[in-house]
């Protein structure tokens, strides 16, 4: 995740708090998917940006995860083509790793 995406989630969690607020990822990589799960969690591991050592706990879901709550439509334009091509399963369970 890179720096200034982390500077945004700080600035919505300060203001918003972590309990209304979740963060959706769209990565094609489960590692890259799952380093910025972590780092919206537990903090940067990478100790290069404004989350370094700040765990904002917050829950993130990979856009996957997410596909019923997507109007079909929207699902269809926007994402289904990736759906077919990536490795879905891998994607999500590296997220879920970092899940609270």
């Amino acid at each position: 995740m890179d720096l200034e995406n982390q500077a945004r989630i700080k600035e919505l969690h300060d203001k918003y708090g972590s309990e209304d607020l979740i963060v959706v990822l769209g990565g094609a990589e489960a590692e890259a998917s799952g380093l910025a799960a972590e780092t919206v969690a537990t903090g940067d591991p990478t100790f290069a940006g404004p989350l370094s050592g700040v765990p904002l706990g917050l829950k993130a879901y990979h856009i996957f995860e997410l596909k019923e709550e997507v109007p079909a439509e929207v699902y269809e334009e926007q994402i289904s083509m990736m759906e077919m091509v990536l490795d879905v399963d891998e994607i999500i369970n590296e997220v879920k790793t970092y899940r609270q």
